[in-house]
């Protein structure tokens, strides 16, 4: 095992070992007992059950982990790389047809390995803590559809961004970024209209006392929508959420039927102010960008690891190619990409502090925004006392504790500004 070999290795065995720590001290954290915050809505036995239902899941994806390492290793240090290049090149097709089987082999043998720990997550646990509304004919088409929009967007995506690297030189991964950008670009445009609808149905909101104060709240805020909408997603689960997507005047809120059903109008608008203040704040294009901009890192860093003969050395490779290059370097590349992720989550959480900021401020009962995210919470059976280590390297919002506390302050400032 060479230099590149050795940082992988490490590097994998390094980001399990994080992972198993963060997690057990998590779970050792949630066994805190209930805060007093919570002290009305959970009692004993929920908090009980939230603790199992943590304690199910915490080791169901330490168990995924495990198995993905583990493969990845034996692949490995069998030859499987190698072996795989060898037994596609055999099929004569030229080097951007083998690439993209050589990529879509590996990923659809991934998805083959993890497709039973989504079973039993669905159909075991979920169903266990009374989540699970996913029916088997309603998984199976979800995974056939998935299986379809996969290859009809990203089989033709792939093989332009090998195409790129095989034939425009030194500039390659300038071409290979900006294809990629106009392609994401414009899968965000579409997405809303012709991609969800295909695993949800988007009901326009009925006419009535939640439709009215809904848009009154729009309109106060200069947020011109384009629809509000029900999303069935008892289809699939009982747990409760809201999303906004879209673009300009594609711009619409997704409220789950099971957050309609579980909520006071009052809580309801002050969730969707929450969600249209990631707009007011710009943390949607923020997020775009530096996504973007990472992505045209890791393309430039690649193209000098293009063919690189001691990376593929390291996967015990034959043959440099393209597509290998992408391989390779994408694990030679882990640590960078889980430095950022940390960052990241910690930007995010930032910006779920400032969309309940401005809930609160523009909403005149955006103080029912911390009920919500209370009822929330006991519906979803969250953990309510997470491990700070955790929270670092996973949460993408702030734990629900410090979120109402944060609405608390901002509530008794908005008070204090009216007062003046």
């Amino acid at each position: 095992m060479n230099l590149f070999g050795a940082v992988v290795f490490i590097t994998l065995l390094i980001t399990f070992i994080v992972k198993l720590v963060s997690e057990l001290l998590n779970l050792k954290s949630a066994a805190a007992g209930v805060p007093q915050e919570f002290a009305g809505l959970f009692d004993e036995e929920a908090y009980k059950k939230s603790g199992e239902y943590l304690g199910a899941t915490t080791h169901l994806s330490l168990i995924t982990s495990a198995v993905d390492l583990g493969f990845l290793l034996f692949f490995w240090f069998s030859g499987g790389f190698n072996l795989l290049d060898q037994f596609l090149k055999g099929y004569g097709f030229n080097p951007i047809v083998t690439g993209v089987f050589y990529i879509v082999s590996l990923l659809l043998m991934q998805s083959l390995i993890d497709i039973p720990f989504s079973v039993y997550k669905t159909f075991v646990i979920e169903e266990r803590f009374g989540f699970n509304k996913t029916t088997q004919s309603v998984f199976v088409t979800d995974l056939l559809k998935t299986l379809f929009l996969t290859a009809l967007l990203g089989t033709p995506l792939l093989a332009g961004v090998l195409w790129f690297f095989e034939t425009t030189g030194s500039l390659a991964w300038l071409w290979a970024w900006g294809g990629v950008t106009i392609v994401t670009l414009l899968l965000q445009y579409i997405a809303p209209t012709w991609i969800m609808p295909l695993f949800n149905k988007f009901v326009p909101l009925e006419e009535g006392e939640l439709k009215s104060a809904i848009m009154q709240y729009a309109g106060t805020v200069h947020f011109p929508l384009s629809g509000v909408y029900v999303l069935d997603g008892s289809k699939r689960s009982a747990k409760a959420n809201a999303f906004f997507t879209g673009f300009g005047k594609r711009k619409r809120i997704a409220l789950f039927d099971t957050l309609i059903s579980a909520h006071t109008v009052q809580e309801l608008v002050a969730v969707l102010a929450h969600e249209i203040g990631h707009f007011k704040k710009k943390h949607i294009i923020i997020n775009m960008v530096l996504s973007l901009l990472n992505l045209g890192a890791l393309f430039f860093l690649l193209s000098l690891f293009m063919k690189n003969r001691l990376l593929f050395d390291a996967f015990y490779m034959k043959d440099l190619s393209v597509y290998g290059s992408l391989i390779f370097f994408s694990l030679l590349y882990t640590p960078v990409e889980w430095i950022l992720s940390v960052f990241m989550q910690a930007l995010s959480r930032k910006h779920e502090y400032e969309a309940d900021a401005y809930a609160v401020s523009t909403f005149e009962q955006g103080s029912v925004l911390a009920d919500a995210l209370k009822k929330l919470s006991r519906n979803n059976l969250s953990n309510l006392t997470p491990h700070p280590l955790y929270v670092f390297l996973n949460y993408s919002h702030p734990p629900l504790l410090q979120r109402i506390m944060r609405i608390r302050e901002h509530v008794a400032g908005v008070n204090q500004t009216f007062v003046l």
